[in-house]
């Protein structure tokens, strides 16, 4: 019987973080050590770099997740593993997994197989720290908005127009809606709240696009947490603890270094996606791992058409970060899926579905090609039950592309397994100019933008909203905010917002149904469809196979 991705990761002969470290140039008097496989970097040293010349950025994408997995994480910690096998200097830049789909629907987010990132468990439970830090953050901002209205509310908040939300880093969908300061007088003014996950909060989006310390300070106080009756915005600095929330976050802005199986170095650091935060590595991490290496594989939020377009249109443009290529990662059975197999029927050769799911493969290729402008290569994690026939097909159908088609087994072989990935990927840098750019510009008006992203990257024909919402759009385009991009948070599972509609749906319409103005991360958020910003739990969740032996071990993170 194979081993558990945990077993895998508790059989690891891991380095000394400072080792790691060595290999990369750092030296230990610049390390913040957590224990001995684990550090964060400082800040003196990440500015002490500056001057360095950058490497190579690859992006790491996919196509529309499925239930039956595609393993993006998996192929970004093997190909580089692979680039160092193959004699390149690189280093993985991942997002740090967020405990509410780790305990929900996920199990653990640091790859699988042999081709993981270490310590698993840290990794996957509290690590280092840094969401625990954006929460306090978060809710002393939440706290001190309720606490200037009891006591006086000098600047004159309307009550009915508090727009920050509480957070916590757990999926618990009771906290959705709730009512706050019950109890009488010295509770404060009773009102509607609600929950966000950690990972959803504009102060993780922050987190991950600030530049600095000075940059973070700036970007906190300049959120908009409510507005008086005269719909005058009220600011995170007029509250004064903008500065306060900067001391909490100090020390989780350093980047997080840890190990892949293969003892090669990796940042962990910023949030995942969770539908609003734009879904990589901090820009502090990348920007670090581009200084001390020659190739950075770094990964975006589920599919291209939102992972991939957030960190193009968002990341990219706020930090000037470029990448030279884009890896977009698949499998047989997620592309069957795609084609309308049931998930119990996968393991069966099917033609005719395969050829069907194809169509999104094909159009997140021709989005990362056409609209982006990046050349990619397509890795297809392999399963032992996928045919010679299914694969042939694939090759076949994805020929006329422009981007080839690489089996890869990392996930059973480590970095030896995704070599021919690493080669293809060099190669493709070495040879294949770039024709950068932004899927809209920020000139063009914020419903303009929308309408661009559905139209070009969606497949859709048009898009919608009520009279409310298209009033809040309207009056954010004229209170200047306007040049901003979006952030569109929808379901991941189509490039509609059906989360039904599988393979390439066209001709859809995208409807907004709320608009969030993040004027702290400088993105305007547009929630469509019934996508939710606090996740509840499945009726099974992974919590339930979550456990600690009488030895002390961890069972159950896969």
């Amino acid at each position: 019987m194979p081993l558990s991705d945990i077993e895998i990761a508790q059989a690891a002969k891991m380095q000394r973080i400072t080792k790691v470290a060595e290999k990369l140039g750092i030296p230990e008097d610049q390390l913040v050590p957590y224990g001995h496989y684990k550090a964060k970097i400082s800040l003196d040293y990440v500015d002490s770099l500056a001057k360095k010349k950058d490497g190579k950025l690859i992006l790491v994408t996919a196509i529309s997740p499925t239930p039956a997995g595609e393993g993006k994480t998996t192929t970004t910690v093997g190909l580089g593993d692979a680039l160092n096998k193959i004699g390149k200097k690189a280093v993985i830049c991942l997002r740090e997994p967020s405990l509410g789909p780790v305990f929900g629907v996920k199990g653990g987010a640091a790859g699988g197989g042999y081709a993981q990132v270490v310590p698993m468990e840290d990794i996957n439970l509290h690590f280092t720290g840094d969401f625990n830090a954006i929460g306090l953050a978060n809710n002393l901002l939440a706290a001190a908005i309720d606490n200037h209205i009891h006591h006086g509310n000098a600047l004159g908040i309307d009550v009915r127009r508090i727009a920050w939300k509480r957070v916590m880093d757990m999926n618990d969908r009771a906290l959705r809606d709730i009512t706050v300061g019950l109890g009488g007088p010295g509770n404060g003014y009773p009102r509607q709240d609600g929950f966000d996950i950690v990972v959803a909060s504009e102060v993780m989006a922050i987190f991950c696009l600030s530049n600095s310390l000075k940059d973070l300070k700036t970007r906190l106080g300049n959120i908009v947490v409510a507005y008086t009756r005269e719909l005058k915005p009220v600011l995170a600095k007029d509250l004064k603890v903008h500065g306060a929330m900067t001391v909490l976050l100090k020390d989780a802005l350093q980047p997080n270094l840890v190990q892949t199986l293969e003892n090669n170095a990796a940042f962990i650091h910023g949030g995942p996606f969770a539908n609003i935060a734009h879904g990589c590595n901090s820009v502090i991490a990348t920007k670090t791992a581009l200084k001390l290496a020659d190739y950075v594989v770094t990964e975006a939020g589920f599919g291209a058409d939102l992972g991939a377009e957030k960190f193009v249109d968002i990341k990219c443009r706020k930090s000037g970060l470029r990448p030279s290529a884009v890896v977009i990662v698949a499998t047989v059975r997620a592309l069957k899926y795609h084609g309308g197999v049931d998930l119990k029927e996968l393991s069966k050769e099917n033609l005719a579905a395969l050829e069907k799911g194809i169509a999104n493969l094909e159009r997140h290729v021709n989005n990362v090609r056409n609209h982006f402008g990046l050349p990619c290569v397509v890795s297809i994690n392999q399963f032992t039950f996928d045919t010679a026939a299914e694969i042939e097909l694939l090759k076949k159908k994805m020929a006329h592309h422009e981007a080839p088609v690489i089996l890869a087994k990392h996930w059973a072989e480590g970095g030896a397994g995704a070599a021919e990935v690493a080669h293809a990927v060099v190669d493709l840098i070495e040879k294949v100019p770039t024709n950068f750019k932004f899927v809209y510009e920020d000139s063009l008006p914020l419903w303009d933008k929308v309408k661009t992203i559905a139209t070009k990257i969606y497949g859709a024909a048009d898009i919608t909203a009520d009279s409310k919402v298209r009033a809040q759009i309207k009056k954010l385009q004229e209170d200047g905010y306007g040049h901003y991009p979006v952030c569109i948070a929808k379901t991941q599972y189509s490039f509609s917002t059906d989360p039904q509609l599988r393979a390439a749906p066209s001709g859809h319409m995208i409807n907004i149904r709320e608009v969030r103005l993040s004027a702290g991360a400088e993105f305007i958020v547009m929630v469509c469809g019934d996508v939710m910003t606090m996740p509840g739990l499945p009726k099974v969740p992974s919590a339930e196979k979550i456990d600690l032996t009488d030895d002390g071990k961890v069972v159950g993170l896969f």
